[in-house]
């Protein structure tokens, strides 16, 4: 049971860096489109923007499996609580 929610808590926690990590990417990709310059060609900006959106939905995504290995974590403990009274 230990080791289960050992797991749990290191797997939650690294989909939160990995989730963290791409969002600044992802922000940094975007504010490279939003800052004007005259030599961006318009399909450097459209890759960029692509790239931008993808990144901020996989960090979603890492973010929603996070929570959901916590809110497991959560389960088990009080199911460990309630087994214990």
């Amino acid at each position: 049971m230990k080791i289960q929610t050992k797991y749990l808590f290191e797997k939650m926690v690294d989909f939160k860096r990995f989730a963290t990590v791409l969002l600044a990417v992802g922000v940094f990709f975007y504010l490279g489109v939003i800052i004007p310059s005259g030599s961006k060609d318009p399909t450097d900006l459209n890759i960029m923007m692509l790239v931008s959106a993808s990144f901020l939905a996989v960090s979603i995504l890492f973010f929603a499996q996070s929570k959901i290995y916590k809110l497991k974590l959560m389960e088990i403990e009080d199911d460990h609580e309630h087994n214990s009274n």
